[in-house]
């Protein structure tokens, strides 16, 4: 009698093999998985290249990629308890500006993919997102992007930041604009009027502003103090109520989307003040380009500057060139790149792959010749680092100059120099009829 192909003993007959193969298949997949995670060092890096925060996520990408393929080149990390130097292997995700897809990521990078670390987080929003996840899987992560204090106010253990408080943004400018008022280039009692994110970031711009004014009675009175949504498209009402509070200095704090939607709305409504800012925004290629002379003089608190006057810093500028083929803007890949070298620095000192040796390693590390402020990069008990802010301020034919502090400065601040050869602009600090 024929026998059915679909009978039992047929189908064991045919399946011995197929199992054994797959069997083999998967052996060998799990041999070659192993043999990747023992001969290099897997880190996982979640930035948004699309979306509203897209570009300076690619900025960021592009500092951590510069930092991992100048380690790679020079022959990787070397791991004592491996006994060699292992190359680091890069994991990105793209999480599209979007928080709950940065969490996602973050979780699928730590749980799934065997990363040693993760690397990210640009952005207070997405970066407090991500924020949940290293404790929960005992694993080192550096936000390159994300600065508000309510991160590192929570008492995680495995959770580190390579941008200073976001707070010291407001305590800096206000630090400026008193400088200004000592020079006699300003006046005291300055009505200040500011309009912030709804967020943590804002909530600590304001803080760290109003501290310093506090300590310093007299000098600013703050006649306006507004919140927006981000990513807002029509900014007329409010400002509306900025030009009707009469101050003399307009405050904003904002990420770069917004800071160009209402920065065109400021310009088409015709408001003028003796300086404005929005924050760690103004000197990025994407605003001038929008609103051409309509960004002069705008002036910025920021975490870096390519005009610091340190060798390592032309150096590194240098090097983003080559690597990107296009010159570093603003702040962005700078603290990502630092990000990223001392997470390698953390992984050689631990000897091990073991995440908290790295954990361990990474509280106690000191980077030094750092092309950040005060060249040297660590971090606080609380996880988050802490070094001095440069203020920015827009020139004319796109040029940027530090103007404060004084020991960093490239150019004088508040325009003196545009009344010197008879130019005007709405933000200088030239006598007024």
């Amino acid at each position: 009698m024929k026998e059915n192909p679909f009978s039992i003993s047929h189908l064991q007959r045919w399946m011995v093999p197929v199992l054994l193969f797959c069997g083999l298949v998967t052996l060998f997949a799990g041999s070659s998985r192993a043999a990747t995670a023992d001969d290099a060092i897997i880190i996982g890096v979640v930035l948004p290249i699309t979306g509203k925060e897209g570009k300076p996520g690619q900025y960021q990408k592009e500092g951590i990629e510069l930092a991992i393929k100048q380690i790679n080149d020079a022959g990787g990390i070397f791991v004592k308890d491996k006994g060699k130097k292992l190359l680091i292997k890069e994991v990105f995700y793209d999480d599209g500006s979007d928080s709950a897809k940065s969490a996602s990521l973050t979780e699928r990078a730590m749980s799934s993919d065997g990363v040693t670390a993760v690397l990210g987080g640009y952005s207070t929003a997405l970066g407090e997102a991500e924020s949940v996840m290293p404790d929960r899987y005992k694993t080192p992560w550096i936000t390159t992007g994300a600065g508000a204090t309510a991160i590192f106010g929570r008492g995680y253990q495995f959770a580190f930041g390579s941008l200073s408080p976001v707070v010291l943004i407001g305590t800096t400018s206000a630090q400026f604009l008193g400088s200004l008022i000592d020079q006699g280039k300003l006046k005291k009692g300055l009505k200040i009027a500011m309009v912030v994110e709804n967020t943590d970031h804002g909530i600590d711009y304001v803080k760290g502003f109003n501290d310093w004014s506090d300590k310093h009675k007299g000098y600013f009175q703050v006649v306006m103090n507004e919140k927006f949504e981000l990513n807002a498209t029509d900014f007329s009402g409010i400002l509306q109520k900025v030009k009707n509070s009469g101050a003399d200095i307009f405050l904003s704090d904002a990420h770069l989307p917004d800071y160009i939607t209402m920065h065109r709305q400021y310009l088409q409504n015709g408001l003028h003040h003796q300086l404005v800012s929005y924050g760690a925004r103004g000197p990025e290629s994407d605003a001038r380009k929008a609103l051409g002379a309509g960004t002069d003089f705008i002036f910025s608190g920021i975490w870096w500057s390519k005009s610091l006057p340190y060798p390592q810093v032309k150096k590194f500028a240098d090097d983003y060139k080559a690597f990107t083929g296009h010159d570093v803007d603003s702040w962005y890949a700078a603290p990502a790149y630092e990000g990223a070298r001392i997470l390698a620095q953390a992984i050689e000192q631990a000897g091990t792959l073991d995440k908290t040796k790295i954990r361990d390693a990474l509280r106690k590390a000191e980077l030094k010749n750092s092309i950040l402020p005060g060249q040297v990069l660590k971090f606080g008990a609380n996880g988050q680092t802490e070094y001095p802010f440069v203020i920015t301020q827009n020139k004319p034919d796109s040029k940027v100059d530090i103007v404060f502090p004084k020991d960093a400065a490239t150019g004088r601040s508040g325009g003196a120099s545009t009344c010197e050869i008879g130019q005007r602009s709405p933000h200088d600090l030239c006598s007024r009829p």
